[in-house]
C-alpha cells in the first residue's frame, strides 16, 4: 500500500507521460476540471503549489520514485530510438 488514493497509480501515470509526452497530461485531468482552471487560473495555480509542497512533505519517497521511473523511462526510449536510427 504506497498510501495514495484508491485507483491513483503514479507509476503508470509516469509511464503513460512518458510514452505520450507532455501532451499527456492535459489529458489526466477530467474536462469539467479543465473548464475550472481556464475559468480560475490563478486559483489552480494557487491549488498545484499546494498539492505540491503536501506532496513533497508527505510523499517525498513516493514523488522521487515515480519521477526517476518517469525519467529513466523517457531515456531508455530515446536510447531505443537512436540504437534503432543507427541500424538503418
Amino acid at each position: 500500500m504506497t498510501g495514495f488514493p484508491q485507483g491513483f497509480d503514479p507509476a503508470a501515470i509516469g509511464a503513460k507521460v512518458a510514452e505520450g509526452g507532455l501532451d499527456e497530461i492535459e489529458n489526466l485531468l477530467p474536462e469539467e476540471w479543465r473548464e475550472q482552471v481556464r475559468a480560475f487560473p490563478l486559483a489552480a495555480v494557487a491549488v498545484g503549489v499546494g498539492i505540491g509542497i503536501w506532496l513533497g512533505l508527505k510523499k517525498s519517497d513516493d514523488v522521487i520514485a515515480a519521477g526517476t521511473a518517469l525519467i529513466s523511462a523517457a531515456v531508455m526510449g530515446n536510447v531505443a530510438q537512436v540504437m534503432e536510427n543507427m541500424r538503418e
